[in-house]
């Protein structure tokens, strides 16, 4: 049986105009700047008009780690979303925009698949509303203005050797990662090493997914810690004086962008910073409004739960003061049997065996989640090739470990698919047994945050990090940053920093190679291993296989 692409599926959608989308949000016109006819920023007015009312549920989607096989975190938060609409209750979903690099590298687009998706589809892996444009914008005018600041006498007395603020671009490049910058004589300033990460990596990205609102951005933004002096004190970026401009180009980008799914329902599509580097969540600012105006707010953390759902509960979480009810984590029949050591290519044989020795991860998952004091339920994502016996095996696996594990088809079937799995996270949502806290508290050194999450997330027996490391977590303690939360920049395949270690494996070690802070967020980047802040192309990039058709649609995204 031959079935249609992600693509063909969303050129068909019967979309609303979305006035009408808004309008089931109790958003009127004119609190909606439309993008064309599918799309629209919610506004700054209506945002403070609703903060009075009372919160809905907010409900996490995450994952186990990510197999080549797939998982789709994404198409489960979209099909849980319809699957909710379509049992009578008020809800909604928030997720994150793409990155272009990923859409044209390897992983592809954010906006779910089969029929499960958010439209429009093309526009959202694309430029879309111009976010991440604004957000490399206003990040490349702090870079240019820290470099004409020194070129014209440098009041500040920047070290040109600590210069901390790199360069942004959305796009896979790893020729950018480390470059020479100034070169070509007086002229052109004063040559100094840099380089560039992904624009998604960007502090900037963080700051106004993490922002309350324009005042808040602009402060945090201010709070950017561009540079050192030769006694190491911190150079700001309210010292370059550039924190007001950079708001001016990030006034759209803040606010919420409204979509809707294939089945007309709404969606925030907001911010979208990496899982793997930054905390991997939508906007604060869409979650927060979501929850005042749906009863239940399907939100999606990025990645594997050792990574985006850590990053949602200790730094998301704490920092906009919500919790969730209910955590879904989704696994797949195909990934248990990777995990269990089947090839990629073998994955459409039963293999039951194969699937219960891949269970392991899914219950590290389970416990992990568990342990923040909320409720887990399993969705099965099913594809086409999974048989009985396998999903049986999973289903005895999550109850054994003290949860339930709900086959879920809203890929194939949309709303319909996903109906049992809406019944029963509405359930335990309106049951209120969450008693969510965050696995560390705020006055716990910066050092044991990172120990705390390498051994209870991760089942490491140890940190590895120098003395550099160690008296630079001292320095930032003694400078009034200690009681922020660490956010671990690690591999996204493996509970380890081993992307090849699948499973649930123990007695390993986590090495921190780098810390960075992030004043402005409000975090400390933690690099692991040999994780990268610039991504690569892979050997045949996604970007190989788009164009244009002869009827001028766009062909290869996926």
């Amino acid at each position: 049986m031959s079935y249609k692409t992600d693509i063909e599926i969303a050129r068909e959608a019967n979309k609303k105009p979305i006035m009408d989308i808004g309008a089931k949000l109790g958003i009127s016109s004119d609190d909606l700047l439309p993008y064309g006819h599918d799309k629209a920023k919610v506004s700054q007015q209506f945002i403070n008009s609703v903060q009075s009312k009372e919160d809905g549920k907010l409900i996490l989607v995450t994952a186990i780690n990510p197999t080549p096989a797939g998982e789709g975190k994404t198409t489960t938060t979209v099909g849980l979303g319809d699957g909710l609409n379509r049992i009578g209750k008020n809800a909604m979903i928030c997720i994150r925009e793409a990155s272009l690099g990923p859409n044209f590298g390897m992983k592809g687009g954010a906006a779910g698949g089969g029929y499960a998706q958010v439209v429009p589809m093309e526009e959202m892996n694309l430029h879309f509303t111009g976010d991440f444009h604004a957000i490399t914008s206003a990040h490349s005018l702090l870079s240019a203005m820290i470099d004409n600041h020194i070129y014209w006498g440098n009041e500040c007395e920047i070290d040109v050797r600590r210069v901390a603020w790199r360069r942004v671009v959305d796009m896979n490049d790893r020729a950018l990662r480390q470059i020479n910058a100034s070169l070509g004589g007086v002229a052109n300033g004063f040559p100094r090493e840099t380089g560039f990460d992904i624009t998604v990596a960007s502090e900037v990205m963080a700051i106004l997914c993490l922002a309350n609102d324009l005042k808040d951005l602009e402060k945090r933004l201010g709070d950017i810690i561009v540079a050192y002096r030769r006694d190491k004190t911190p150079v700001y970026c309210r010292d370059i004086k550039a924190e007001g401009a950079m708001t001016v180009l990030l006034k759209d980008a803040m606010q919420p962008n409204l979509v809707q799914t294939l089945e007309n329902n709404p969606a925030f599509v907001h911010g979208g910073p990496f899982a793997n580097i930054a905390h991997g969540c939508n906007s604060v600012i869409a979650t927060k409004t979501a929850l005042k105006v749906a009863d239940y707010v399907v939100t999606e953390a990025g990645f594997g739960a050792d990574l985006g759902a850590e990053k949602f509960m200790n730094i998301k979480c704490r920092k906009a003061g919500i919790a969730p009810s209910v955590v879904v984590v989704v696994a797949t029949v195909r990934a248990m049997k990777m995990n269990g050591g089947v090839a990629k290519a073998d994955l459409g044989a039963e293999n039951v065996d194969a699937v219960k020795a891949g269970c392991a991860n899914l219950g590290r998952h389970i416990e992990n989640v568990k342990s923040f004091g909320v409720p887990v339920v399993v969705a099965i994502n099913h594809f086409v090739t999974d048989t009985d016996a396998e999903v049986d095996a999973v289903k005895s696996y999550v109850e054994e470990h003290g949860s339930e594990a709900i086959l879920s088809r809203h890929w194939e079937l949309g709303s319909e698919g996903s109906e049992a799995l809406a019944k029963r996270v509405a359930e335990i949502a309106d049951a209120d047994a969450a008693n969510f806290a965050p696995i560390y508290p705020d006055d716990m050194s910066l050092f044991e945050k990172i120990e705390t999450v390498a051994k209870r997330i991760y089942r490491a027996d140890e940190v590895l990090a120098d003395m550099k490391i160690r008296n630079q977590l001292r320095e930032w303690e003694d400078a009034g940053y200690g009681h922020l939360p660490v956010c671990m920049a690690k591999t996204q395949y493996s509970f380890t920093t081993d992307p090849t270690q699948r499973g649930a494996p123990t007695g390993h070690s986590v090495p921190v190679r780098e810390v960075r802070l992030s004043a402005g967020a409000g975090f400390i980047v933690v690099v692991c291993g040999e994780i990268m802040t610039m991504p690569g192309l892979p050997r045949k990039p996604a970007a190989e296989s788009i164009c244009l058709n002869d009827d001028g649609q766009i062909e290869g995204l996926f």
